[in-house]
């Protein structure tokens, strides 16, 4: 395993344009930090919530603004193991973590398609911890790619043209905003960084539904093969979020 200092060098050298720039030119382009903010920055346990994580901790040293940053686990009801290897990469990488309990896993594992409401769930968990931490925003470590694939799942399966935004507004929770530092970094350089860090991180850690399954993974895996066929389809994808034309998309009562 790598060190801690050859780990966060990576992040600002090897990575620098894979990784750190796209993390920077998201928040600029999107002006997700501010003066005095105080960002939550939930860690899920997986590799894209601890590179957050880093990320964050790298601009806080360089930053021209002042921001405070606290690392919450929100648990929703992992088994010890999966606890364990959290609080263990936590401690690897130097980021000081405080965790909260939820019995969120125990409240869905009755419901036939549990995702949708675990997804809410946690979102207003995160909320409300965040608050009580003292917090005004809470950052997610959603990437380029989840962006592209809830596009097509609202699409496919809703009906509707719904993105992911790299900023948001609570709607109920006054003052609180959500941000996604992550917006353009891509998958495939997230998992190279893992690799090349020598860590390995939970992949699915729900105990409720089976590991890779849902709709999610068929989107996935359809991306993947437009790519293979149209190779710059991911970034059209990504891109027809901020290319919508009113004139072409609207409603029609029936």
């Amino acid at each position: 395993m790598k060190t801690i200092m050859e780990i966060e060098k990576s992040i600002i050298k090897k990575y620098r344009k894979e990784i750190y720039q796209r993390f920077v030119r998201a928040i600029k382009d999107f002006s997700l930090i501010e003066e005095g903010d105080h960002i939550c920055v939930c860690i899920s346990g997986g590799k894209d919530s601890f590179l957050l994580a880093k990320c964050l901790q790298e601009l806080k040293k360089h930053s021209k603004y002042q921001f405070n940053l606290t690392y919450l686990v929100m648990n929703p009801g992992y088994t010890e193991e999966n606890l364990k290897k959290i609080k263990e990469n936590a401690n690897i990488l130097n980021i000081p973590i405080i965790i909260k309990d939820s019995n969120i896993f125990e409240v869905i594992k009755e419901i036939d398609n549990p995702c949708y409401l675990c997804a809410r769930m946690r979102r207003g968990c995160l909320y409300s911890m965040a608050k009580e931490l003292g917090c005004n925003k809470i950052a997610l470590g959603h990437h380029f790619n989840d962006v592209i694939e809830t596009i097509l799942l609202n699409q496919l399966y809703n009906g509707q043209f719904s993105g992911m935004m790299p900023i948001l507004d609570s709607d109920n929770f006054e003052g609180m905003k959500l941000i996604r530092p992550l917006f353009y970094i891509h998958e495939k350089d997230i998992l190279s960084w893992v690799k090349n860090s020598e860590l390995s991180f939970l992949d699915c850690a729900c105990i409720v539904t089976k590991k890779n399954s849902g709709k999610r993974k068929v989107v996935k895996e359809l991306i993947n093969d437009l790519v293979k066929l149209y190779p710059n389809s991911d970034i059209n994808l990504f891109n027809s979020m901020f290319n919508v034309n009113p004139n072409t998309t609207r409603k029609i009562n029936k």
